[in-house]
């Protein structure tokens, strides 16, 4: 995209830091795919080790709009949104991570098309949909697209990517459109979106690319969607029109749609040239950025939607996870989400006093993939801080994987009542199936019963048609309702009372509604009543059901087989499992993964769309020679079927192997040292000895030492187990002088050479000048970048401290993962060093057995914890004297 008043070299930085590109899988958990041109073209399924768990299973749903809850939205203009549902690539898990707080984007009603915004210069260009969101997407009705970026040159985009996605072979055919095609069709979401912002292009650039997308529109299948990016004109320049003109038009009119830049007052020009040249002036998204300001964007609404007129064109959102950006927790980022969506009023019917920002529902009218029979919903966003089935905590485990978000209100939130309505929320400290549940709360009375119009739908009413609704309230005083209406008079609500009390506890009542048989519902609420006045009076909804009698208590079919794709184990205690099972032959949600713990308990480890799955880093329970799973499908009833048991077999169990940190080598006499065991971690004791120290020995695990007198001493651990035991000795590790008085950063404000840099202000300088900020560090692009400090004579060194990405607040995921340091006294003669194969701290500490060295060089193996090419360095201290 383009920018205004930002400078190129900042935002090369975000996108630099944002995004970045995954490893193999191998012996580590799967992660979402992402490319540069010369590697999609070498892809396919059979040599991608990860792809099988990046697969998306669940088909596009039928989205309907139905009947109209607010006067002033329309319903011809379309929403289109560009959004990082990820807040980077590398390391984004295939199938849903281990942290709560994620972004589980949930308004979903009110988008047409999303775009998977990714992409850079440093990790990939090409990047698909992570899979979880794809099913996301797909349950809500919503076609989703993979992005392709060619950056500007200031972000390190080159011409060449473009030349080779557009080259043309001798057979007619373009290769890398037909693996966009592959990959698109294999992995399962619903097209491209090209943004080709790279200068440097002619025309014959130009007309390369119009034959490119002629041919992805003439191979690709019926449903799969190409959409443009106003940004390159007719003569391969990059001049952003922000209207339809004649100079992007043959772009728009081989393409699906066109997404409009941001620079426009008004659009009725470009929805009159969209007429003139046959095409649908909804197929042009005008763009709106608001990534940095979010609900404080100014924008010209009348320009897209004038009053008392239709709609000149559709809109096109750039950056809505600005909610989730910009949140600390989940209850912000919920609340944000329903101001960019709904206003300020939160009540989507109610939009015209929301002040400038309205939200996206005064203009555009929710829509329904609520269709047919079953419904089900348990009111999970799609993550949680523990995981609950039938509402008893399965694992206490942080997790989210939108592949389990349901469907979730289509309004949030209407509340009628003829005093101050009670209120509602998302719930994460209660769940009945998953993470969360739905919260109905507040000081109840007989003058403010409240009817919450939770779904729009349209379903048939059958013989045997029902309605179950699960609940737990902290008193039965009040009375639970389940409000219907119906596709003649959607406004109109029959209440069916919920008998059933719950005294506390999760209580599920049925209720039947063969007397309307033969209409079909338009609507679906709650609504909640009382005699007497109920003071904090809380109901947690766990479950909402629409079914047909006679289906719903049939169990799930039970899964007849599976296939191990790989076992890894690490340390002889953690295993990284990959296994896939043949697919139930009907209609499931999701299959649910157990481990069989020894008391024959059950504990949940995970559940996927999928039929294949990759268990990273379980652990061992003690020495158990084996451990037993087991597989269990869910069918849209939510009924389960019988466990399909499985087990795998752990190697022998491991002795020990003794580590351990110093955090000093020079210290004063009698100044304490500090010693960390870093001992594997299947270490039951261990017997440290100290030469020359105080204490002298210790079983501690990471005890404190002083010396008394000048020297060098050496330091043993022994680490011990049932197994074994293994022993690290450290000679004269340990000096001890007055010298350690004089001791600093020897490396501050020395600067050194550097392989290369990203800007002109990210060079070896940075790395040494005590700036510890965003603006201050040393950054290259280069594959195996360096950096080597001079510190002017010999020195004595005992320790050294990098800072890393995390250290200067970028994402721990961008942390140095594997690098050496290594020291000379001439800069020809180098000693081995310290190796490091596997960090992921932002700021890494090394101590070493003081050394003499004039020359320090570090050198990068891994620059980050996945496949980004660039390296981060904050800061480099080297101590010594």
């Amino acid at each position: 995209m383009s920018f205004k008043k930002i400078s190129y070299q900042v935002i090369l930085l975000l996108i630099v830091s944002m995004f970045v590109m995954p490893l193999k899988s191998g012996a580590s958990a799967p992660i979402s795919s992402s490319w540069y041109p010369e590697d999609l073209l070498e892809w396919s399924s059979e040599n991608d080790p990860d792809a099988i768990y990046n697969q998306s299973t669940i088909p596009l749903e039928n989205k309907e709009i139905l009947f109209q809850i607010n006067d002033h939205a329309q319903t011809e203009a379309k929403v289109a949104a560009l959004s990082a549902l990820n807040p980077h690539t590398s390391g984004v898990p295939s199938q849903g991570g281990k942290e709560f707080f994620a972004n589980t984007f949930s308004y979903w009603q009110y988008v047409d098309l999303m775009v998977y915004w990714a992409g850079s210069a440093g990790e990939g260009i090409i990047v698909p949909p992570s899979a979880d969101v794809i099913d996301a997407a797909h349950k809500n009705g919503v076609p989703i697209l993979g992005n392709i970026f060619f950056p500007p040159a200031v972000y390190g985009g080159k011409l060449d990517w473009v030349e080779q996605m557009v080259t043309q072979a001798e057979d007619g055919s373009f290769p890398a459109a037909d693996k966009l095609i592959e990959v698109a069709e294999f992995y399962g979401f619903d097209g491209w979106f090209i943004n080709q912002e790279t200068e440097g292009g002619n025309t014959e650039t130009a007309v390369k690319i119009k034959r490119f997308i002629d041919y992805l529109q003439a191979n690709k299948p019926e449903n799969m969607q190409i959409m443009w990016y106003d940004s390159m004109i007719d003569n391969g320049k990059i001049s952003w029109q922000n209207h339809l003109t004649d100079n992007n038009k043959d772009f728009f009119q081989r393409s699906d749609s066109m997404f409009l830049n941001f620079w426009w007052e008004n659009q009725q020009v470009s929805a009159k040239k969209a007429k003139e040249i046959g095409r649908s002036p909804y197929d042009l998204f005008t763009g709106i950025d608001v990534e940095a300001k979010g609900t404080a964007t100014k924008i010209p609404w009348e320009g897209i939607f004038p009053a008392e007129q239709d709609a000149f064109t559709s809109l096109g959102i750039y950056r809505p996870d600005w909610a989730f950006k910009t949140a600390s927790n989940m209850k912000e980022f919920f609340e944000k989400e329903d101001q960019f969506w709904v206003g300020e009023s939160g009540d989507p019917s109610d939009t015209v006093n929301n002040g400038d920002w309205k939200g996206l529902a005064h203009y555009f009218t929710a829509k329904t993939v609520i269709n047919e029979l079953p419904f089900v919903t348990n009111f999970n966003t799609g993550s949680g801080e523990v995981f609950a089935i039938e509402g008893e905590i399965a694992s206490e485990q942080e997790w989210n994987n939108r592949s389990l978000q349901d469907i979730l209100p289509t309004w949030r939130w209407i509340k009628q009542s003829d005093g101050t309505p009670l209120d509602i929320k998302f719930d994460w400290e209660t769940a009945y199936y998953g993470g969360s549940s739905l919260e109905i709360f507040g000081d109840l009375n007989k003058k403010n019963s409240t009817n919450f119009k939770l779904y729009k739908m349209n379903v048939p009413i059958e013989k045997h048609t029902e309605i179950a609704l699960t609940y737990k309230a902290n008193s039965d005083e009040a009375n639970v309702k389940v409000g219907v209406s119906f596709q003649d008079n959607p406004d109109n609500f029959t209440f069916f009372d919920v008998r059933k009390r719950s005294h506390g506890k999760w209580v599920t009542d049925q209720l039947k509604l063969h007397k309307h048989e033969g209409k079909r519902i338009a609507a679906v609420s709650l609504y909640i009543e009382s005699a007497k006045t109920i003071s904090d009076y809380t109901t947690n909804i766990g479950e909402l059901k629409i079914y047909n009698k006679h289906e719903n208590k049939v169990k799930a079919q039970s899964i007849k087989d599976m296939t191990w794709l790989e076992q890894n184990f690490k340390d002889g205690i953690y295993a990284n499992l990959g296994f896939t099972w043949e697919k139930v032959n009907e209609e499931i949600r999701h299959y649910e993964i157990y481990r069989v713990m020894a008391d024959g308990s059950r504990q949940w480890l995970a559940a996927t769309p999928n039929n294949a799955y990759y268990l990273s880093n379980l652990k061992r329970n003690g020495n158990e020679p084996q451990t037993s799973l087991e597989l269990i499908a869910v069918n849209e009833h939510n009924q389960r079927s019988k466990a399909l048991p499985f087990s795998f077999e752990w190697p022998a169990y491991p002795k020990p192997i003794a580590d351990f940190q110093v955090n000093k080598t020079v210290a004063m006499p009698g100044e304490e040292v500090q010693f960390l065991n870093k001992s594997s971690e299947v270490t039951e004791e261990v017997e440290w000895h100290f030469e020359g120290g105080t204490p002298e020995s210790s079983v501690e695990n990471n005890p404190v030492v002083s010396y008394a007198e000048e020297g060098t001493y050496s330091v043993r651990l022994t680490a011990k187990n049932s197994e074994g035991e293994d022993i690290e000795t450290k000679e004269s590790l340990i000096t001890i002088t007055e010298d350690a008085k004089n001791m600093m950063n020897l490396a501050l404000n020395k600067v050194g050479s550097v392989s290369g840099q990203c800007a002109a202000n990210e060079g070896a300088a940075q790395a040494t000048d005590g700036i510890i900020t965003n603006n201050s560090k040393w950054c290259s692009l280069d594959k195996n970048a360096w950096l080597e400090l001079d510190l002017g004579e010999i020195k004595t060194i005992s320790k050294f401290v990098l800072m890393h990405a995390g250290a200067g607040g970028e994402p721990a995921v961008l942390n140095t993962k594997a690098y050496t340091i290594k020291w000379s006294e001439d800069g020809m003669n180098w000693s081995e060093g310290v190796q490091i194969t596997d960090n992921t701290l932002s700021t890494s500490e090394h101590s070493i057995a003081p050394a003499k060295a004039q020359y320090i060089r570090l050198d990068i193996q891994q620059p980050t914890q996945g496949g980004d090419q660039a390296t981060r360095i904050f800061e480099m201290e080297v101590h010594g004297y």
